[in-house]
């Protein structure tokens, strides 16, 4: 258990991650990281039935491949 009273089971940081959790760690909208993945520049992520998930592991990646080895910020 996670915490006194909360019957939830504590997940593996190695869980996938909905778009939800993903857009709040991005800072960005759930559509906005719905439009990245159609155009095909956002996050790698997997169908699981109907749901759209994510590895954390994709995630990290797909942002370290958005730095700029010259530290200007993002590579356009």
């Amino acid at each position: 258990m996670s915490a006194a009273g909360d019957r939830r089971p504590v997940l593996p940081l190695d869980r996938l991650l909905s778009p939800e959790e993903v857009a709040y760690f991005l800072g960005a909208p759930v559509k906005t990281l719905s439009q990245w993945r159609y155009k095909g520049v956002g996050p790698r992520g997997l169908r699981v039935g109907r749901h759209v998930r994510f590895r954390r592991k994709d995630v990290e990646d797909w942002l370290e491949r958005l730095v700029d080895p010259h530290g200007r910020g993002e590579v356009a």
